[in-house]
């Protein structure tokens, strides 16, 4: 199987592509035999009555008792009910309405006659796919240019905030949160609120929420008069949400196509769903991950795309894959740790720097190739005779393909003929449709985030922690101890949190530190006036 003639009769043997949308898929180089494919068939008969349940509107997400319909969002009449047909029907001619009134300035800021920027506050699927969408389809002349506040991060925040500088009274803001009470979003609403009133601003006037129907998010919004709200359906997930209005009224407001971005995920949504592994894109996908990591996640999943355009893919797909496949137990119950990480970088950056371990170091890893065939829409010099930048760009994918093949190492290849709406859209759904499949075949749920929650419980507990601390420390006329703050509170197991605590507000000027910081029990701690 290693001649060269071998592998192109392999590559030919396993070759899909779609005709309309232009996307090759190659998985010739994953080194599964006939003898697995014939195995893996069976659990693929299950996967396809699992997708077919899941668009019917079988209850998906146990936890919250919902269904998952990211799939109607682009065929809108294979949902479950007419009312949700007519809810995203409706909810897209409202995007584009809205849109096309702020571009035409009859809806603009008070002080000026139209928006210049947005700045969308969101966390992870409400941030991740609106900027891979951003960044991929970006363009130099856009009706509004938009930035974003992703984390609680107060620097990170104050740097956004003093890049728009005087644009703020010219800023559409987006607040895009489910229930409005995810605290990254809220804070980020929260920050963006004082910004404005310290410039003498109306937030409210400049400010719109995708939000769920009925959320505190929504009430506040309508309740404080903000332009608009756009709705978060219950039934999609953070991370298959950037075809819902989380990323269409971003998208939208940047002057991107999104009804093409809809077309490409409706024509790989109907590929998606023929039942015959050699003829569908994500199923081959799926059971290439599934060779390639032992059924185990013993493998990372490595992106590496060849433009920069698609340099955030990576990171949009470590949330897809990671949070929908990264769980403890399986349908059954039984204990499995199951998962797929993702990293990444783009070529062929990434030939100068860390594809010497993936060439020569531990075989802990399965690459894809994210080809884009179209080198530019303008024409380029010739770098040297008869060869152009995009030669070099074709030649380094390749040839790093060859290498890594060569010595071992597993990959794939998506091809796609050039960036836009279209294939940005199909691209989505591809590998969303993958997840789904994978997820079948290793029996766990992929629509549902204990670890998330559990996460947010505990950063919850460190915030009432620090209240407790912050009341303790008031109601003394003396510094404490950590020890002394702890038995006051009535929290001796929880010593070490209470220090790193007092270490961040000392940095932040809030407390007083005495003592040796090398030796946290000599600390004598204070309130600063």
């Amino acid at each position: 199987m290693n001649s060269a003639v071998d592998l192109w009769q392999r590559y030919q043997d396993w070759l899909y592509y779609h005709s309309e949308l232009g996307i090759y898929l190659d998985i010739s180089r994953v080194r599964f035999t006939p003898d697995f494919v014939t195995q893996i068939q069976p659990k693929f008969v299950k996967a396809f009555a699992d997708m077919k349940a899941l668009e019917s509107g079988a209850i998906a997400n146990p936890d919250e008792q919902r269904m998952v319909g990211h799939y109607w969002l682009r065929s809108p009449e294979i949902a479950p009910t007419e009312e949700l047909r007519k809810d995203i029907t409706e909810t897209l001619d409202r995007i584009e309405e809205f849109t096309q009134k702020v571009h035409a300035g009859t809806i603009h800021p008070p002080t000026a006659s139209k928006f210049t920027d947005i700045l969308s506050i969101g966390i992870g699927g409400s941030a991740l796919g609106p900027q891979f969408v951003a960044q991929a389809l970006a363009k130099a002349d856009v009706p509004l240019k938009i930035s974003f506040i992703d984390n609680s991060d107060p620097d990170g925040i104050d740097l956004v905030l003093d890049l728009l500088g005087d644009r703020l009274s010219t800023t559409l803001v987006l607040v895009i949160s489910k229930s409005g009470g995810t605290p990254e979003a809220a804070n980020g609403m929260k920050e963006a609120e004082f910004a404005f009133q310290k410039a003498g601003l109306d937030f409210a006037k400049q400010a719109i929420a995708i939000t769920g129907v009925g959320s505190a998010l929504e009430k506040y919004a309508i309740g404080n008069g903000w332009l608009d709200t756009f709705p978060m359906y219950d039934w999609i997930g953070g991370r298959t949400s950037e075809l819902s209005a989380v990323g269409l009224v971003p998208a939208a407001l940047q002057g991107i196509n999104i009804r093409e971005m809809l077309r490409g995920a409706n024509l790989m949504d109907a590929a998606t769903r023929v039942e015959n592994l050699r003829q569908n894109p994500a199923a081959l996908l799926a059971m290439s991950w599934y060779f390639a990591s032992n059924g185990k996640g013993e493998k990372d999943m490595v992106i590496l795309p060849y433009k920069d355009r698609l340099l955030l893919f990576s990171r949009y797909l470590q949330q897809l894959v990671m949070e929908s496949l990264g769980k403890e137990k399986d349908l059954d119950g039984n204990l499995v740790y199951q998962g797929i990480a993702v990293y990444g970088n783009k070529g062929s950056t990434d030939q100068h720097a860390y594809v010497q371990q993936l060439r020569e170091g531990v075989p802990n890893f399965f690459a894809t190739f994210i080809e884009v065939l179209q080198d530019s829409a303008k024409p380029h010099p010739e770098v040297e005779e008869g060869v152009v930048t995009g030669d070099y760009l074709l030649g380094f994918l390749q040839g790093t393909r060859s290498a890594l093949y060569e010595n071992g190492r597993d990959s794939i290849t998506v091809t796609i003929p050039i960036v836009s709406e279209l294939t940005i859209g199909a691209l989505i759904a591809l590998y969303e449709r993958a997840v789904s499949f994978y997820a079948s075949l290793v029996n766990i749920n992929a629509y549902h985030q204990p670890g998330v929650e559990a996460g947010k419980k505990a950063g919850a507990k460190v915030l009432a922690l620090q209240k407790k601390m912050m009341s303790a420390l008031k109601s003394s006329t003396i510094s404490l101890s950590l020890g002394e703050i702890a038995d006051k509170i009535g929290a001796p197991d929880e010593i070490e949190s209470l220090y790193h605590i007092a270490r961040h507000l000392h940095a932040n000027c809030k407390l007083l530190l005495e003592g040796d910081l090398a030796q946290p029990s000599t600390l004598r701690i204070m309130l600063l006036e």
